[in-house]
């Protein structure tokens, strides 16, 4: 009989690729991850890791193992919401994830129709790059979490979770001199710290447009972003949630691209009571801050 949390073990194996991080991911000892990994082998009956020195790949039978886990992690989770269906008051505690932006306009009044309804709701909150997200979920260190993907930015397939749209936003061009995104190609750019979401749409945006970004300062929160394009650092693209507060002297030009933000979730813990009162209250905010825009 396979072991379902060794399966696990190998499943992010698969995503993280090294057993160092899987163990840094998991509060576990790259010791005690290869230690389950080697009984897991041993269960299995089949060779599933090919080690080279310090590195491990998974073997085609690993490979396809990992699929199978995640049906059975899948069957686990919906089979665990079932359960807490039927319970007559939420408790416990529900783990968000979301990007600055979307905690300030979002998640902050889907928190307060949570604490109304469900006042013995634990609810925390970690402010996290969407990059992160799906395997911080995975790893069950969050419950639900808000992914980007950008008209140049899609979304990656995520194995093992499952998403629906929440909003979409437009993107600015934030300038002291108003112009076409093409007229920018000699101007310093403000961007995101690059591996973000945000950094690689910049550059992706600029370079359909016709030219590579002169990237001079990093900043992932907007505000900062914004400010230094009123001091004359530079241009950048801000979307529209990333715009309450302009500075004077500060154009923005609507561009025909945008953000879409995504709710995700583990697959199967969809229907779990705590989940989707956490997805329904999420929608609504988003409803109202649509309305109120």
């Amino acid at each position: 009989m396979l072991d379902v949390r060794r399966l696990r073990l190998l499943r992010e194996l698969a995503h993280r690729k090294t057993i160092a991080a899987v163990a840094d991911a998991l509060t576990y000892t790259p010791s005690a991850v290869s230690q389950q990994l080697t009984a897991l082998e041993r269960e299995a009956g089949v060779p599933l890791l090919e080690r080279t020195g310090r590195s491990v790949t998974l073997t085609p039978a690993a490979l396809r193992l990992v699929e199978h886990a995640e049906t059975i992690l899948a069957v686990l989770e919906t089979a665990t919401a079932e359960l807490a269906s039927a319970r007559s008051e939420l408790t416990g505690s529900l783990r968000i994830g979301a990007f600055p932006t979307a905690v300030h306009t979002i998640v902050s009044p889907a928190l307060v129709a949570l604490s109304r309804d469900h006042p013995l709701l634990e609810l925390l909150v970690t402010e996290l790059d969407p990059a992160a997200a799906p395997a911080a979920l995975r790893a069950e260190t969050l419950d639900i979490a808000l992914l980007q993907e950008y008209d140049y930015v899609p979304l990656a397939p995520e194995p093992g979770l499952d998403t629906e749209p929440l909003f979409e936003e437009v993107i600015h061009l934030a300038t002291l001199e108003p112009g076409p995104l093409a007229a920018q190609s000699d101007c310093p750019w403000i961007a995101g710290t690059p591996g973000t979401l945000c950094h690689e749409m910049t550059v992706r945006a600029c370079l359909a447009a016709g030219f590579t970004p002169r990237i001079r300062h990093h900043a992932d929160d907007f505000g900062t972003v914004l400010a230094l394009v009123g001091a004359g650092q530079g241009v950048a693209l801000v979307p529209d949630l990333g715009v309450l507060s302009v500075p004077a002297g500060v154009t923005l030009t609507a561009l025909p691209t945008h953000r879409r933000t995504r709710l995700a979730y583990r697959r199967g813990t969809g229907a779990h009571p705590i989940v989707a009162a956490a997805r329904a209250a999420l929608h609504a905010a988003a409803t109202d801050r649509a309305a109120g825009a």
